[in-house]
């Protein structure tokens, strides 16, 4: 029998594409932002298929659809951002406060509902108001733009010179994005936007979180939370890396979709 495939092989076939032009990571990215787009919103409860998610990607409209009208926009906005994001992939544009904010507006475009709306919140601005999630309360509105500096000057100055050192500073800053919980809604699908874009413009490849998954994912937050320890997560970022790009034959056999 032969040994299973592992993150470093999904690593190497990653890094052995060579993605030096939009055109080359649009390539290898072709299925894999659709299985994204599906499983980030899926996380968060919308009600879209992965056929309909298929559907947006390549058509920009699906038919038939009677759900919720919210989900299709959150789908739709995850194609803009991906489109809004490629280019900078391959620029390797450094992570900033107003970076972050275009990715949020991009992904929240037309999506805050009433309530926020008459709080003042606005997509694409930090927070306004108070809001908690879950045994994390986030930080007060007038600390938000300060913390989101601090991550991302941190993350600049990190020497990112192994395969490692990325996994755990992409973890790191995702778990404290998570924390200060910047925006009144969406954090959740910006923070794994953003997740997979330290791995890119790093050359690492990037992974889904997947909705079945999201229960072990929320323990690794908390787990965070409680504890500031990565280690956990980062194991659980190269499980779902390999099961991103990892398919088997009908027989069983296994191949890395790269």
């Amino acid at each position: 029998m032969p040994e299973s495939i592992t993150y470093s092989d999904i690593v190497k076939a990653w890094q052995d594409k060579k993605i030096t032009t939009v055109s080359d990571l649009e390539s290898a990215l072709s299925d894999y932002k659709i299985f994204f787009a599906y499983h980030s919103n899926k996380i968060e409860d919308a009600g879209v298929s992965i056929h309909q998610t298929r559907e947006i990607f390549e058509n920009g409209k699906v038919i038939g659809y009677t759900g919720d009208l919210r989900a299709l926009f959150e789908t739709e906005n995850q194609k803009v951002c991906y489109e809004f994001l490629k280019e900078k992939v391959i620029a390797k544009e450094p992570l900033s406060g107003e970076l972050i904010k275009s990715i949020h507006e991009n992904l929240s475009h037309g999506c805050y509902d009433e309530s926020r709306w008459v709080k003042g919140e606005r997509p694409g601005t930090y927070k306004k108001n108070y809001y908690g999630v879950g045994l994390s309360v986030g930080v007060p509105p007038e600390d938000v733009e300060e913390e989101i500096d601090y991550i991302c000057e941190a993350l600049a100055e990190a020497g990112l010179d192994s395969i490692d050192s990325v996994l755990k500073a992409a973890v790191w800053f995702h778990c404290n994005f998570e924390r200060i919980h910047a925006f009144a809604d969406g954090n959740g699908r910006v923070g794994r936007t953003i997740l997979n874009y330290i791995l890119m413009v790093n050359d690492l490849p990037p992974a889904v979180i997947f909705d079945e998954d999201k229960e072990t994912y929320f323990m690794a937050l908390e787990v965070f939370d409680h504890t500031d320890k990565i280690d956990g997560f980062v194991k659980f970022i190269k499980e779902q890396t390999v099961k991103t790009w990892c398919r088997r034959t009908p027989k069983g056999k296994e191949f890395i979709a790269l």
